[in-house]
């Protein structure tokens, strides 16, 4: 797979990310036995077999499995240390954790300090590739976020910081009080959901040179059915009719560039500027690789701008 330079850093990733939110099968960790660690391995394993170099995690993920398991990963694949990029998130917190305490979003110090510590030792490292703020907490304050990360930076504990799921102007106060450049926006981008194409979220991705990375990219699934008849319709009014849109024109480009749909749908994304990274999360080791396809294609701008049309279900104004 093609690599590209992570914001503007001296990290080079594929083009295509793996997420693992799912290779634990559960989100209830006293549900996991040794075959489903063991089958998270599998997953990661064929996500590396497959090309892909760039890991994306968060503490969250199957209530901090997900990061263990990829540190049970390094002690079969030690050369992973060097060969892959890795990228996790902190700031969700659950319901009473501590006890009596609501579902919530932390950027506290105390937080963020505490979070990068757990999830080193989870993933088996000394240190992380990319940190990611993961939701907006009302309370953040740049002051006090930018302490903590200057900290743990300057302790070698991270290379480099991002953000996930923030509006352009939230990143702009936090990157006030930063004495270095956030590289990176984890955001939901696909072709049922286009807002970070209008509310600036993309354009400040191009003005600062930070990757953005798409979640999500097949909107959980849904844009499978405009080129599988046997996946589940959409649930609501307009995802349907934007299914309805798109499976003649993804059908007709993915043919003139002699490819899947799926390969389509991927790489309309990676064809933008911002140079769009979508995060693929599967676990199956055939869609993991049928994902790679997208790598090879260069999309026309006249069949990027039909496939924008049907996803809209209108032209520009």
């Amino acid at each position: 797979m093609k690599t590209q330079q992570l914001g503007n850093t001296d990290i080079q990733v594929t083009r295509l990310c793996y997420g693992t939110m799912r290779i634990a099968g559960t989100w209830d960790k006293d549900k996991l036995d040794a075959a489903g660690i063991e089958g998270g391995i599998k997953s990661l394993e064929s996500a590396v077999e497959a090309g892909y170099n760039f890991i994306d995690h968060a503490d969250i993920y199957g209530d901090t499995t997900c990061e263990m398991i990829y540190g049970k990963a390094l002690e079969k694949h030690p050369d992973w240390r060097d060969k892959l990029v890795v990228a996790t998130k902190c700031g969700i917190r659950f319901e009473d954790e501590p006890p009596g305490t609501p579902h919530r979003y932390d950027f506290s110090g105390e937080h963020i300090r505490w979070s990068i510590d757990e999830s080193l030792k989870r993933l088996n490292l000394e240190r992380i590739d990319l940190y990611q703020l993961h939701r907006p907490d009302w309370l953040a304050d740049p002051e006090e976020i930018a302490s903590a990360l200057v900290e743990i930076h300057n302790a070698g504990k991270v290379r480099y910081f991002g953000v996930s799921n923030f509006k352009p102007s939230l990143v702009a106060a936090v990157q006030s009080a930063l004495p270095f450049p956030l590289v990176s926006n984890q955001v939901q981008i696909h072709l049922l959901r286009l807002d970070c194409f209008e509310d600036g979220t993309i354009d400040q991705c191009l003005e600062k040179k930070m990757t953005p990375m798409a979640w999500s990219p097949l909107a959980q699934g849904r844009i499978a059915a405009a080129f599988d008849y046997d996946a589940q319709l959409p649930q609501n009014e307009h995802d349907v009719a934007a299914v309805a849109r798109l499976r003649p024109v993804l059908a007709e480009v993915a043919n003139s560039y002699s490819t899947t749909p799926l390969a389509v749908v991927l790489a309309w994304l990676m064809r933008h500027p911002s140079k769009i990274i979508p995060i693929l999360g599967s676990t199956r080791p055939e869609a993991i690789k049928a994902a790679t396809k997208a790598d090879e294609i260069d999309l026309d701008r006249n069949s990027w701008y039909r496939i924008l049309f049907a996803a809209r279900g209108k032209k520009l104004e």
